[in-house]
């Protein structure tokens, strides 16, 4: 599974926007886009997750510097989440 990371993403695209926009690469086993919780905005970026790391590759190779709702969109593999300090 490889999780790809979608960055400048319009506030009003849907999750079965961006799950459609990298489905022409191949099979998407999710796409997510993370929102304000204080809000419930999108916060402009969200993740996609493909099942095969080839498809995956291609996709971000694809879809980065492509517009998506007028908006180009920074793609790149999804890098394992820091840990945040807690105080």
């Amino acid at each position: 599974m490889t999780s790809i990371y979608v960055g400048n993403l319009p506030y009003q695209i849907t999750e079965d926007e961006l799950r459609d926009a990298f489905a022409a690469y191949g099979e998407v086993s999710s796409a997510k886009i993370i929102m304000d919780r204080e809000t419930g905005r999108s916060k402009g970026f969200g993740f996609v997750e493909m099942p095969d790391q080839s498809t995956a590759a291609q996709a971000i190779e694809g879809m980065n510097g492509q517009q998506l709702n007028g908006r180009d969109v920074r793609v790149n593999e999804a890098r394992p989440k820091e840990p945040r300090p807690r105080y």
